[in-house]
Formats: structure tokens, sequence, C-alpha cells
């Protein structure tokens, strides 16, 4: 037996509808070709589906269990039927994003200024404070994140970009302290160490092919923004493990010298993070493919990760 998806979404508008005739309005159908589809599906089915009296329309046994298969039907269909307008939407209303301070200030102020040229209908409000938010309780519509994601099912996040990250120093401080020739030096050298989300400093690793490296620099200081651990190394107060996009960023009149060149930390991930698998909406879907357009280049790979 092979139903027709159809007859099942019209037979679930006129038991949620309750008559023909309002099913019929509502389908933008004539009257007789509901009825006479319904009694055409009931007839496939050799069941009744409905009770027809003069004065009301009712379910049978059978009709309220076949209900639930086509309310899924009429479900999909309004999926559909919603998604193509967001779709075709223009993009418009408030859009809140969570994001690292320092992440906005080196790498979003073109691209805002761009968005919001391009999409006026659409107000951004940022949160640049280093707490990970509540995306759903705090209604945020975005969020960007760096690094390992915690395991959330109620969260989908999108790969926006792998970042490369180098150790760095100004010249001032290598001309006091010397230039470290390997990995096992940096333990005798002030580190300018990134704290985490506990406020503990995150230790170092390095990688040069198949050769890796753990350790943490002596002494130093600890800061929570790269912003400042940039500034702290050009101000000759150390060691810094810097993501090499923010270095570029800052301009090629930093005064830092990157060190140990054969040897990279493992690459940052740069991820946009959306409140579960709700229907996206058209702010936020631009916004999301603005930033996958900024982030385009041979070595940031986008893709999904649920």
């Amino acid at each position: 037996m092979s139903l027709n998806p159809d007859d099942l979404l019209l037979f679930a508008r006129v038991a949620e509808s309750g008559s023909f005739t309002r099913a019929a309005e509502r389908l933008k159908l004539p009257k007789s070709t509901v009825s006479r589809r319904v009694a055409s599906l009931e007839g496939q089915l050799g069941e009744r589906l409905l009770q027809r009296t003069t004065r009301r329309l009712g379910l049978t046994d059978f009709g309220q269990a076949l209900l639930e298969h086509a309310r899924q039907v009429a479900e999909q269909t309004d999926a559909a039927c919603a998604l193509a307008q967001y779709r075709q939407a223009e993009p418009s209303g408030r859009l809140r994003i969570s994001m690292p301070a320092d992440f906005a200030s080196w790498l979003m102020a073109d691209l805002l200024a761009r968005f919001v040229e391009r999409y006026p209908q659409v107000s951004i409000d940022i949160d640049l404070s280093p707490r990970r938010v509540d995306l759903v309780a705090e209604n945020f519509d975005l969020a960007v994140r760096m690094g390992n994601l915690p395991e959330d099912s109620g969260l989908v996040a999108r790969r926006l970009c792998e970042m490369s990250a180098s150790l760095y120093a100004g010249t001032s401080y290598l001309a006091a302290h010397g230039t470290p020739a390997i990995p096992d030096d940096l333990t005798r050298h002030s580190g300018l160490h990134l704290l985490d989300q506990r406020g503990e400093r995150v230790p170092w690793t390095l990688v040069s092919g198949e050769q890796r490296w753990s350790g943490m620099p002596r002494g130093g200081v600890g800061v929570n923004s790269v912003g400042m651990q940039l500034r702290l190394a050009q101000a000759g107060a150390g060691l810094a493990l810097l993501t090499d996009r923010y270095v570029a960023a800052a301009g090629s009149q930093t005064g830092l010298v990157r060190v140990l060149p054969q040897w990279q930390a493992p690459p940052i991930t740069a991820w946009a993070v959306l409140p579960g698998r709700r229907l996206m909406a058209a702010k936020t879907r631009v916004f999301i493919d603005t930033l996958v357009e900024l982030f385009a280049h041979p070595n940031c790979d986008a893709d999904v990760h649920a």
C-alpha cells in the first residue's frame, strides 16, 4: 500500500480544524475536494477515520491513531515552508553575540563595519566578557568560542577556522636574556601565560614534526587577555605563545620576533556556537556566512561539528 503524503496532510488539517469547511478555507481548496480526498484515503486504508454528524466531526479510534503520523507529515511540511521563508526573508532584528574581546578587537572591526552596512535592518549587541555565557538562558543567538568545546547536546557548533600559534618575544627581552635554542631552554625563561576559565595558567605544548614538548616557563605574568599578552611581549616582559593571526593583525611594527620557528603549538579552533538545532534565523545565518568568508583561507577549514 502506498499513501499520498498530501492526503495525510489534508487529513491532519481536517482533524485540527474540526470541520471540512474550515479545513477547505485553510487549504484554499473546495470543500467537496477535501471531503472526496478524505473519503478516498479511508477507502485506501479500509477504515473509517472520521465520525460525521450534522453538528460535529469526530475522530474514530483508528483516525486518532493515524493522526499522529499525519501530524508528522504536517510538521515536516510546515518546517520546509518555514525554511524557505527564512532563506528568502530580508535579515532583520536584534542579533545578540558573545565572543572573546581579543578576537573581536583584532579580527572583527572591519567585518562588523561591512556587515551593518550590508544589512542595515540588523542591530548587533556583542558581549565581550571572558565568561562562557549560557546561550539559551541568556537569550544569545550566537557565540564565537576558541579551543576545544565541552560536550553539550543542547548546542550546535560550526567550525570557522583552525589558527596556528607560535612563540614570540620582544627584541629587548631577547637582547637581555638570550634566544632559546631548544624547547627545554624555555624553562629558564620568563613566560607570559594565558589563564583559563578557572584562572589557571595554560601549559605550553609545542610540536615539530613527530616531536612534542610540553612544559611551563618559570614565573612571569598570567593574564586572561591575548591582547595584553602581546603588549607585554612587546614591552620585553617575557616569551608569549600567541596566535599568528593576532600578531599579523597587530601590524609589522610590533617589534616581536618569532622564537623556535621550527616549533608550533597545536592549532587553535574558532567555533560559531548556536543554541540547539532550532531553525536558524536569517540574521544569524548571514552573520555566520560572513564569518566563514572572513576565515576563507588555505589553512582555515570550515565544516560542521555536532
